[in-house]
């Protein structure tokens, strides 16, 4: 045991290892204190805690180890070596088992904190302020959206890798290359989209929604203005089949997703061109609808899940019109200016190299506006075009980001069918199986049009009755 202690202290290498244990070892204890305290740091202090900390920690530990050893070998070689090689435990002295109690309670705080810092490291990865601000730079654009979406307070890990060590193994092996991407800047810009390696839907989503639950018809009333000078209010209202199963059969829209249903489709990589559709029914019948254009080498199958029509569940951008239309809903823009609807979808529609030069671009030009065409009101009203052109500041922000090469449209959104292909994918009426049926792009099959864009639609005033 002597031995151990002298090897120990003499050498330079465990004399190291022992203090770089040590000092990260108070450093973990301090900062788990303080986060037990109420620290808010952000995810660099969990990494730095429970990621960084403990490499360090264990990389200490192996240097103790490595330095007895090259201790004992230049003894050995010089000849100042003790008679025997190993330590011996005479636990009939109380000095050995005083030195053996103090190995056994240092190897007892050391299991601890590691321990500790294993399970808070595993919490720390699972955050989302991890999955979010980790890497800033490059998952700024999905975290903006993911903060405004209806799934806000979902953790992104219940639906990016869910339940289960298997996925949250394949997850991290995944993410390593990623920190070597983005140390490298290796990434992509913008990142690609969709994400081929997802975990299937089944068994994420379906753990909050599921098919078999019967939802039936729903209304969906859609706000808008027109862009007149008086920013008309306008109201669409549509009956939408969203179904599910009731009894032994499903219908509407979420028949797509019923457990006796698959549907199987070929495409590209982005999925947004659909060559062919096959489709199993629960009698087992299986029908296949050929599309119009052959599929190119490379195209792949894919079963239909929850993620092929909602694609953007948590991280939706949406288009400048659908902004501007929320915004003046809210009251955030108020819609007795003129023309405000119209200028605000213009000036969101410019390009600027940076999210401040647009702040500014959208300000003077929204103050050059009514200064030219309506002077009368460009004074009284010059609050409220600042915090106009402030609430386009922000719409921007959120929607744009230059550094990544992203902008309105990147990532499009597959429900409906307005703006992208969405629907009509597949439904499209070009799609045909032996015998001439088609996927039918009737109207009527997912929604029953009420009112379209209408002042004051009567189908709600009689609904308010």
């Amino acid at each position: 045991m002597k031995s151990f202690f002298v090897a120990l202290t003499r050498n330079s290498l465990s004399l190291i290892g022992s203090a770089i244990v040590t000092a990260s070892g108070i450093l973990i204890v301090i900062l788990f204190t303080l986060q037990i305290l109420g620290l808010e740091g952000g995810p660099y202090i969990g990494i730095l805690a429970y990621l960084v900390l403990p490499g360090v920690f264990i990389f200490g530990l192996l240097l103790i180890p490595l330095g007895i050893w090259l201790q004992r070998r230049r003894e050995a070689r010089t000849g100042t070596a003790a008679h025997s090689t190993f330590p011996i435990l005479d636990f009939n002295e109380s000095r050995t088992r005083n030195r053996v109690l103090i190995f056994t309670a240092l190897t007892a705080i050391n299991v601890v904190i590691l321990a500790g810092a294993t399970y808070e490291g595993v919490e720390t990865m699972e955050s989302t302020e991890f999955c979010g601000q980790a890497c800033h730079s490059v998952m700024e654009p999905e975290f903006t959206a993911y903060q405004r979406s209806p799934h806000a307070n979902v953790a992104c890990v219940d639906c990016h890798i869910g339940p289960g060590a298997d996925w949250f193994v394949k997850s991290k092996l995944s993410g390593a290359w990623q920190v070597i991407s983005v140390n490298l800047k290796l990434y992509p810009r913008p990142i690609p989209t969709p994400v081929h390696n997802l975990r299937p839907a089944r068994e994420t989503c379906q753990q909050c929604h599921w098919p078999t639950k019967f939802v039936g018809d729903r209304l969906k009333v859609i706000d808008g203005y027109s862009e007149d000078e008086a920013n008309t209010h306008v109201q669409t209202v549509l009956l939408m089949k969203v179904g599910g199963r009731r009894g032994a059969a499903s219908h509407g829209i979420h028949w797509h997703v019923d457990p006796g249903v698959e549907i199987r489709y070929l495409s590209d990589e982005s999925r947004e061109k659909i060559y062919d559709v096959e489709m199993k029914t629960p009698d087992g019948k299986v029908t296949r609808f050929a599309g119009a254009e052959k599929a190119p080498a490379g195209s792949v199958w894919r079963v239909m899940d929850c993620v092929d029509c909602h694609n953007r569940p948590s991280h939706t951008f949406r288009a400048p019109d659908q902004e501007v239309d929320a915004a003046m809903l809210a009251g955030r823009i108020p819609a007795d200016l003129p023309f405000v609807r119209r200028e605000a979808v213009r000036l969101l529609q410019g390009k600027y190299p940076s999210h401040d030069a647009a702040e500014k671009a959208m300000a003077d030009g929204l103050r050059a506006f009514y200064s030219k065409e309506y002077p009368q009101i460009a004074g009284p009203r010059a609050e409220a075009i600042r915090a106009t052109a402030a609430v386009l500041g922000d719409v921007y922000s959120a929607n744009v980001f230059p550094s990544m090469k992203i902008d309105w449209g990147t990532y499009p959104n597959h429900i409906g069918h307005e703006r992208t292909p969405g629907c009509f994918r597949c439904h499209d009426d070009q799609h045909a199986a032996e015998g001439g049926r088609a996927i039918s792009q009737d109207c009527s099959s997912c929604h029953g049009l009420l009112a379209m864009q209408e002042e004051n639609p009567e189908i709600l005033s009689s609904l308010q009755q």
